[in-house]
């Protein structure tokens, strides 16, 4: 799984929308689960397990999306969108950023986390097509 690219055609019924999105998610359960529903619904799929992978990853800026979960190995998902964020750290940077996480956050770090993401999911309240439906949304 640690880095794997799914480039599957997407069924007759779902037009590939060509967009380009990076799953940082260490649960290979809910990574597989994203991969699978974002390919069948047109998305092409790079999915990394370790944050620092996932900031190399997300740095080379070829992603439409990004969905960043907040506790990684190596790295956390706050680490990555600080430094992504960054533009002395990442000086091209296009992607849009959803922090995906199952944490409880008090008010003021949500806030904080939310000013600088582009989205929030929390992983637990929402099914993969939910998540297709809210990712379709995003510009």
């Amino acid at each position: 799984m640690d880095g794997q690219h799914n480039s599957t055609t997407p069924t007759n019924n779902t037009p590939p929308n060509g967009r380009k999105l990076l799953v940082v998610e260490d649960e290979h359960f809910i990574g597989e689960l994203y991969n699978r529903a974002l390919t069948k619904a047109g998305y092409d799929v790079t999915v990394v397990v370790d944050g620092l992978e996932g900031l190399k990853e997300a740095q080379t800026d070829k992603y439409d999306i990004i969905l960043l979960d907040l506790m990684i190995p190596n790295m956390t998902g706050i680490e990555i969108l600080r430094k992504l964020r960054d533009p002395e750290q990442t000086p091209k940077f296009h992607s849009k950023v959803i922090i995906t996480t199952n944490l409880e956050q008090r008010e003021e770090i949500r806030g904080d986390i939310e000013k600088q993401a582009d989205g929030y999911v929390v992983k637990a309240e929402v099914t993969p097509r939910e998540l297709v439906e809210f990712l379709n949304t995003v510009k």
